[in-house]
């Protein structure tokens, strides 16, 4: 939650390893970039988190789902996981404060597998960990 640069050192690793033209590969390519386009909103470079954004969503919007095997890794499709990045670029939010040598999260989701309740929000995740969270609506139309 909020390692970009690490995710996409190991997201990388595995890429280079997947089979050329298989839908795994495809999907760790949107996640590389979904990874940069992270670091890029961090660093506040709106121009390049869009632009990384736009190429998460790309390969990501490609991937067949008709399985449902990313939807449930992810716990959400990988077309909506490109909604998500490319609405956090467009729009990036308020850097949330966390403890000295925490990493700041600038989605929010978190990925993992589905529970069946829809995309895991690391604001729904502090909630119930006792942290207050924001109100702010997702790309999906959903609150958190």
């Amino acid at each position: 939650m909020g390692y970009y640069w690490e995710a996409h050192e190991a997201w990388e690793g595995l890429w280079q390893v997947a089979a050329r033209g298989a839908p795994l590969r495809t999907l760790f390519k949107g996640l590389i970039l979904l990874s940069a386009a992270g670091v890029k909103i961090r660093e506040g470079k709106q121009a390049a988190a869009m632009r990384h954004a736009a190429r998460a969503a790309a390969p990501l919007r490609r991937l067949n789902t008709a399985d449902h095997t990313f939807e449930r890794a992810l716990g959400m499709s990988p077309a909506a996981l490109a909604e998500y990045a490319e609405a956090a670029a467009r729009i990036p939010a308020p850097l949330q404060a966390t403890a000295l040598g925490q990493p700041q999260p600038v989605f929010d989701f978190i990925l993992g597998p589905s529970s069946g309740e829809g995309p895991i929000s690391w604001q729904k995740n502090k909630q119930s960990s006792g942290e207050v969270a924001g109100n702010r609506p997702d790309p999906l139309g959903q609150r958190h």
